[in-house]
């Protein structure tokens, strides 16, 4: 159970958006909050057991599961039980496949992004040579995903504890677009069948631009942007998560 929480703070006792958010949600569950600072993770200075909850940035957080002697799980975003809702192909790769596609030519255009969690470069399409910059400081066997390029005409969030969608919130393209309701149901009636959920997760959904609705990637509950959700769903999404963490 958990009976206290530090939530990050982005300096001089500033809080994001998120951070925000979760002290008031942990509020309104009666869960008092301190604020902590990356260093204090760093350093190891801050007293953490398993009725502790941690909520920040994913350096932090992971600093904070190492501390207590638990490996954060793999990264997933695309879980093998939503592939047939992904309407594009997705393959991995690497820096240096990557960079030979680009210096061959022949290769149509593809969006790539790192597939772990230590983020070398920010994901986007790579068309031609000089996109090569982006690709600065990561290495030739940094291993990534790879996908066709498509049109999306919206993007949101579902957010989901324990097999339940407590909230969608909208972060690109039109807001007016939503993703098709029996798409959510099934993606997380999928999830849920087949081991690969978590006790709190975020499931980006697209609305491709021929109405498709497409799974953008999966999320993992902790070190999560919040957009829009009600304070009390993200906290209860937070902690269901960091629970399932430290059992």
């Amino acid at each position: 159970m958990i009976t206290r929480a530090y939530v990050q703070e982005e300096g001089s006792g500033r809080l994001g958006v998120e951070g925000r958010d979760l002290i008031e949600g942990l509020r309104i569950l009666g869960i008092a909050a301190e604020l902590f600072t990356r260093k204090q993770i760093a350093r190891r200075s801050l007293s953490l057991d398993r009725s502790t909850l941690v909520a920040g940035d994913l350096p932090s957080v992971l600093g904070a599961l190492r501390q207590q002697g638990i490996e954060p799980p793999p990264p997933n975003d695309y879980p093998k039980c939503l592939g047939h809702l992904m309407h594009r192909r997705v393959w991995p790769s690497t820096v240096r496949h990557l960079k030979e596609s680009l210096f061959d030519g022949a290769s149509p255009p593809c969006f790539a992004k790192p597939a772990s969690r230590q983020k070398r470069f920010t994901g986007r399409v790579f068309d031609t040579c000089n996109d090569l910059f982006h690709l600065e400081g990561a290495s030739g066997s940094t291993a990534i995903h790879c996908s066709e390029t498509v049109n999306w005409t919206s993007e949101h969030r579902v957010y989901v504890v324990r097999s339940h969608v407590v909230g969608i919130g909208h972060y690109a393209g039109d807001p007016s677009v939503l993703p098709d309701k029996e798409v959510v149901s099934e993606a997380v009636y999928c999830l849920h069948q087949s081991g690969e959920e978590t006790a709190g997760y975020g499931l980006d959904l697209g609305v491709l631009d021929n109405g498709r609705t497409a799974l953008v990637e999966w999320n993992d509950g902790f070190s999560l942007g919040s957009y829009g959700l009600e304070a009390n769903s993200y906290a209860e999404l937070i902690l269901a998560r960091w629970c399932e963490l430290v059992r």
